[in-house]
């Protein structure tokens, strides 16, 4: 049975998981059209049923989220119809005709009085690459704004800008995920697998096996715990001393004549300063400041030399994660774990290599086509004339007609409702006043605004707070495609109708294009069938770092049903034939103008917010496994609403009883920013020093209320990781 097939109705459809970017391949089977079946209970059965589906990434498995994402569709407080914002300040059901037109009217007035720049948009990294390109088109061709960007700003950006100053591109993984299960080690840096993505802990075996899996994390998570005696080596850093850790690391390879000289000699440049940099972080001074023993970083920097191809090893993979990312020094310290990388000799050699690992479902994709602000399609620069002048010709526009660079996320959510900045902001697929930081002062920026709307499946926290919200279709109500974490193209395919009056993102700029009356665009320039749009993107990718122009719906249904498990960029289009993809990339050279990896010279500064007196214990944040992102969708999950029901703080016994905070009583937590409370639990997974909060949760448990907005000057990314707090108990 092939895909279409399938989609049309006459058996499981084959689509994929709608949360992280392992993307996870699944099928749906359709419950009978017009019948409402119930269970044993005499309950509604879900819509679809979801069964795993053997696919590269998740080889047959899903986790909690995956095997329950179907009972998002029909979540009772599903958005099914527009809402405004009445005189009466509720939100009240409306026409779409009537919604569309005071969005279009108010979006209007505001740019006539206030200038272009009065309008901004915030997308969203679980958005498809049809979306995430239609909605950065309808930004600088309808509204003309240079005002967008997206909740990847606060995920994959620091990867993103060391990827491509190091290697002249950004793919996450720039090889098969499966290639993991042949290295003897993995060196995984801020990430915690087995609860985010858990079906990845499958490909860490092999180096299990070998005592090769080394993780770096502050806390003893659940991957971190995989890292046993046996199986590797845990290091658990001081908070925001990750750097220190790779530049002691590169220091002994260097020191000890384990790097690879010839690869560095014939693949690099810049490799004689960054090792002159690294001479003054000798294992012993690093441990002062990272608090990690100097012989377990010999003993790390000694297993990955063994493991290296250019000493005999099986191979060996230097992976980072937003716990080493989301740092005002991020995009410094991923480039330290290219050096690294560079000076064992990894990328660009089958069997090992540099990887960062993408968070959000279509995290990739939708940073690559038009959602980041100084981005076009194909991951060109907007400030590129040259890339300028294809993607207008592709649009219809004149080149002079888009607008410049704007301001990356943080910038841009601080200047909303001041003097100059944005007096209307459009969000799309993401739930900002949970999961920005500095969240209190986000929540104020949104209120002075004159126009918020939002398009969402569901009334998340930021919906509530809209002028306007407009219901919009979700994954399996859907077709498109998603760009998984190893750069794979994958089709989303419908398995059932949208309930109600949701639309989808399509439509819906569509729609307001056509009411916005934008003469200098063509009338057709918004086409509403994803495949039409897919074609679009393609074009106006094609020459660009992420080159999809070889690509189409029909192409990937083809591959898929001839058992192929999706076709990866580059993938150029033209002679001498249909180009096979690029599953691995930089094995004849980098993406540079000399074909060399660039390395770079870093230092280690520490966090914006250090612990001090007033605020003497480090916060660090991370997720769990039964929630995602800002909850919007698993809190509406009743299975993993029972088994995670509210936020929680871990902390050390011995901190908790200095502090007088007891197991299971209330803890506050407060910052320069403000104040968060929540259930104490003792563990001894933290550090003495450190407390840890999970992100998923608005209210007083909102731990973003607390988080810094200091960015990392390269890349924009915020904070989120560490700050410093103060620890107390809330009275009973």
């Amino acid at each position: 049975m092939t895909p279409a097939t399938a989609a049309a109705g006459d058996g499981p459809v084959a689509t994929h998981c709608p949360y992280c970017a392992l993307q996870c391949g699944m099928d749906l089977t359709p419950g009978r059209p017009g019948v409402v079946d119930t269970d044993a209970g005499g309950r509604p059965r879900l819509p679809v049923t979801v069964t795993p589906r053997q696919f590269p990434t998740n080889g047959g498995g899903l986790c909690q989220k995956g095997w329950t994402s179907a009972s998002v569709l029909r979540a009772g407080d599903r958005l099914t119809t527009p809402l405004v914002r009445g005189a009466d300040g509720e939100l009240a059901p409306a026409t779409w005709d009537d919604a569309l037109d005071l969005v279009a009217g108010r979006l209007a007035a505001l740019a006539a009085e206030h200038g272009l720049e009065a309008v901004a948009v915030f997308g969203g990294g679980g958005l498809t690459n049809e979306k995430a390109y239609t909605l950065g088109k309808f930004a600088r061709t309808v509204l003309r704004t240079p005002h967008i960007d997206y909740n990847g700003r606060f995920c994959m950006s620091s990867a993103a800008a060391a990827g491509n100053r190091a290697f002249g591109v950004d793919r996450g993984l720039p090889f098969p995920v499966t290639d993991l299960a042949g290295a003897d080690v993995i060196l995984l840096l801020g990430s915690n697998v087995a609860e985010t993505m858990p079906p990845f802990v499958a490909h860490l075996a092999g180096a299990r096996a070998a005592g090769g899996l080394v993780v770096l994390d502050p806390r003893r998570s659940a991957t971190a715990r995989l890292a046993g005696a046996a199986e590797g080596v845990h290091l658990q850093p001081v908070p925001g001393t990750d750097l220190v850790v790779l530049l002691a690391l590169l220091h002994v390879l260097l020191a000890e004549g384990l790097a690879d000289r010839a690869y560095l000699a014939a693949r690099t440049s810049g490799s004689g300063d960054v090792a002159r940099s690294v001479a003054a972080w000798w294992p012993e001074r690093a441990e002062t400041v990272c608090g990690v023993p100097a012989e377990d970083l010999r003993r790390v920097a000694r297993l990955l030399a063994a493991a290296s191809p250019a000493r005999g090893g099986r191979g060996a993979y230097v992976l980072t994660g937003r716990g080493v990312e989301q740092s005002t020094q991020g995009t410094a310290t991923v480039t330290a774990a290219i050096n690294l990388a560079l000076a064992l000799g990894l990328p660009g050699r089958p069997g090992s290599g540099f990887g960062c690992l993408t968070g959000q479902g279509n995290g990739q994709g939708g940073r690559e086509h038009g959602q980041k602000c100084d981005q076009l399609p194909g991951y060109r620069r907007i400030d590129d004339p040259a890339a300028r002048e294809h993607v207008a010709g592709v649009w219809g526009v004149d080149p002079g007609s888009l607008p410049g660079p704007g301001r990356p996320a943080v910038a841009m959510l601080a200047s909303l409702g001041t003097a100059g900045g944005p007096r209307a902001l459009l969000v799309h697929g993401s739930n900002l006043v949970v999961s920005a930081p500095d969240a209190d002062r986000v929540r104020e920026r949104l209120a002075a605004l004159d126009l918020l709307v939002v398009c969402d499946v569901v009334p998340s926290e930021t919906a509530r707070l809209a002028d306007v919200v407009l219901p919009t279709t979700q994954w399996a109500e859907e077709e498109g495609t998603m760009t998984n974490l190893e750069g794979r193209l994958l089709r989303r395919r419908r398995a059932v109708e949208a309930p109600g009056e949701a639309r989808s993102e399509l439509w819906i700029l569509a729609e307001l294009a056509r009411r916005l009356g934008a003469g200098h665009v063509p009338g057709d320039a918004f086409p509403t069938d994803p495949a039409a749009v897919f074609d679009e993107l393609a074009r106006a990718s094609a020459g660009g770092p992420a080159d999809y122009s070889g690509l189409s719906h029909a192409r990937l249904d083809a591959h898929e049903a001839a058992g192929g498990p999706g076709l990866y960029w580059p993938c150029p289009a033209g002679p001498p034939g249909e180009h096979p993809g690029t599953p691995r990339m930089f094995l004849d050279g980098f993406a540079t103008a000399d074909g060399r990896a660039r390395m770079v010279v870093v230092d280690h500064a520490g966090p914006a917010d250090d612990v001090r007196p007033g605020a003497p214990t480090y916060l660090v944040t991370g997720r769990v496994l039964q929630h995602y992102q800002s909850g919007a969708q698993t809190h509406r999950v009743p299975e993993l609403e029972r088994l995670v029901p509210e936020p929680y703080v871990e902390l050390h016994p011995l901190l908790g009883t200095r502090l007088g905070v007891p197991d299971g009583g209330r803890a506050r937590l407060a910052s320069a920013r403000g104040v968060v409370e929540a259930t104490a639990r003792w563990t001894d997974a933290v550090r003495p020093d450190t407390v840890f909060m999970p992100f998923h949760w608005g209210g007083e448990g909102s731990v973003n209320r607390v988080t810094s907005d200091a960015v990392d000057p390269v890349s924009g990314m915020p904070e989120f990781k560490v700050c410093a707090v103060s620890v107390t108990p809330v009275p009973a």
